[in-house]
């Protein structure tokens, strides 16, 4: 399995918006073919961290992905929000298979 973790710092007082634009992202993108995940996690201490769990079930399907009309209208709304460039981190997910 293809894991992203993204990791996205919005600037204060953006955090609403960046979860509204977040909720539409992941509403599209449970549906598409390939994805196992798309969790948006908000870190507890610092309301302005998110990370981003995207799991597919192949690197195709990552990339795919990034061609979405979801993905692409996302990419717009959130990146005046961010207070600095995000990051993927990529992984191999093991478990569950």
């Amino acid at each position: 399995m293809h894991v992203t973790l993204v990791h996205v710092r919005v600037k204060p007082g953006c955090e609403a918006e960046f979860i509204a634009a977040c909720r539409a992202n992941h509403l599209a993108s449970i549906h598409e073919p390939g994805n196992r995940r798309f969790d948006i996690l908000q870190d507890a201490s610092d309301p302005c961290r998110f990370i981003l769990y995207e799991a597919y079930a192949s690197e195709a399907a990552a990339r795919a992905h990034k061609a979405t009309e979801h993905y692409l209208a996302w990419r717009e709304a959130v990146e005046p929000l961010m207070a600095e460039p995000r990051q993927g981190v990529r992984y191999l997910g093991l478990y569950p298979e």
